[in-house]
């Protein structure tokens, strides 16, 4: 994101002519919320003395009796929504308390900012970058409903191979096969041209693209690449590419999901994470080690894999997360690392050979994640490696999904439930409260959100109530 003083706000209102100040916040499991005031209404001094909202209804956030909170507004974040019917400027906040004046401790903004902030207090390092791989499907419907008698969820794709006999008036064919959407071109590839109109949006709007393709599923399954950035302005960025590519789509007729596993026995959708350590504008994860990288990427590696199953708590927060991380689906499920092999949960990329490419690839997480949270304990577990010297699992080069069933059970799993990763979670959270990055008050509420309001809840519900649940992540 663009860095930007609140006095360049004012002066981009006026010379964009903006209406309509639209202030964004992110609730605890991961949505962004909002509320809309007239563009007078933004002066300087809203910029540290906020603007109040009812806290009581965002889910994760205060109580009837404690619900008066304020938002104050990120002028880095200042974005020109380019959906809007009036001229409209997007900006993300960060929340505090109006009795105290202090930051939020469940606001998942300001804990992206604490774990940014506890970097460079370590000397190990002064920044870290992400770069997320969001998956998702394209589908043309989607319908579902549960109520005391029935209960159903359907969705539909032109390009689904389940169509391929629908009378389409002229039906045209070009149904991609199950795991075959990797990656053919149009016109079998239905939808080249509206991820196009996805990735020039995002930059326009400063969110700088690497790459979009179709992904292996069936039914429009894509992948669009952000270029990396730090991690704080990344989570940012993930937030508002969800939000622009569901407009997108939405635009052309289409509907948009980061569901993980939408479609059975078909490739689900993940988030592959790169992730670097720099320090004085140096990188610190080249060396002369195995795959190339330094003693403080294998330590950051090996924290990684250590905090694996608790850091997926917040990395793969929901049931359906859980029917995406099994065996047979490239979802890396073993807890080991290894370059190049794509069944390892950290990969270590060999496209090129200079420095400053040298990273770590976490696969486990998907998009369904509160990025803010999702970021911040992944770079947490990382730095507690680093700092402990924590030797991972020596590398494996086979493919992990044809081991033979003796040597697979020596390798450490990911968790087979969201249920075993809040306990998981529970278990192992000391490291995420290092410098008072997470809270016991936050982890305490993630604890009792998944675990009261959805996973019991799924538990004494057929399985369409998981999709209602899960479908406009």
């Amino acid at each position: 994101m663009q860095k930007r003083a609140p006095e360049e706000v004012l002066r981009l209102i006026t010379d964009e002519e903006i209406e309509v100040i639209d202030l964004r916040f992110c609730d605890l499991p991961g949505l962004m919320q909002h509320f809309s005031v007239p563009a007078h209404e933004l002066a300087e001094d809203r910029f540290s003395e906020g603007f109040g909202f009812d806290g009581s209804s965002i889910r994760g956030f205060q109580q009837i009796q404690e619900s008066d909170m304020l938002l104050i507004p990120d002028p880095n974040t200042a974005v020109v929504d380019p959906f809007r019917q009036h001229r409209t400027l997007n900006l993300n906040c960060f929340v505090k308390d109006p009795v105290t004046g202090e930051s939020y401790s469940r606001d998942p903004r300001y804990v992206a900012k604490k774990a940014e902030d506890y970097l460079r207090t370590t000397t190990i390092a002064d920044t870290a970058y992400f770069g997320p791989e969001p998956e998702f499907f394209i589908f043309d419907d989607v319908r579902f409903s549960q109520d005391q008698r029935s209960a159903f969820y359907s969705v539909d794709s032109v390009e689904g191979i389940w169509n391929s006999a629908r009378d389409e008036a002229h039906n045209l064919g070009y149904k991609l096969r199950y795991k075959e959407g990797y990656f053919p071109v149009p016109p079998a590839d239905h939808f080249q041209d509206l991820r196009s109109e996805m990735i020039l949006t995002l930059e326009r709007l400063g969110v700088e693209m690497e790459v979009q393709h179709h992904e292996v599923a069936t039914a429009g399954q894509a992948e669009l690449d952000i270029r990396y950035d730090t991690l704080l302005a990344m989570a940012d960025k993930l937030m508002l590419f969800k939000y622009v590519v569901k407009s997108v789509a939405r635009a052309a007729g289409h509907t948009l999901t980061f569901m993980p596993k939408p479609i059975f026995q078909d490739n689900g959708s993940g988030m592959h994470t790169h992730q670097s350590l720099w320090k004085d504008g140096e990188p610190l994860f080249a060396g002369d080690g195995y795959a190339g990288i330094s003693d403080i990427g294998r330590w950051y590696i090996g924290g990684l894999l250590k905090h694996a199953r608790a850091v997926l708590g917040f990395g793969a927060p929901t049931t359906n997360s859980y029917k995406r991380l099994v065996p047979g689906y490239e979802a890396p499920v073993n807890l080991v690392y290894s370059q190049r092999n794509r069944s390892a949960a950290c990969r270590i990329p060999l496209y090129s050979q200079s420095p400053k490419a040298k990273r770590v690839e976490f696969r486990c997480p998907d998009a369904s994640c509160n990025p803010y949270l999702a970021f911040a304990a992944m770079l947490m577990a990382g730095l507690d490696g680093v700092k402990n010297r924590i030797e991972p699992p020596a590398p494996v080069e086979k493919d992990l999904f044809d081991l033979p069933a003796e040597e697979l059970s020596q390798i450490a799993q990911v968790p087979a439930s969201l249920e075993e990763a809040m306990d998981s979670l529970e278990a192992d959270q000391e490291f995420l409260k290092v410098g008072g990055v997470f809270t016991d008050d936050l982890i305490e509420t993630w604890l009792s959100y998944k675990r009261l309001k959805e996973a019991d809840e799924i538990r004494l519900r057929p399985h369409p109530y998981e999709f209602m649940l899960y479908y406009d992540i």
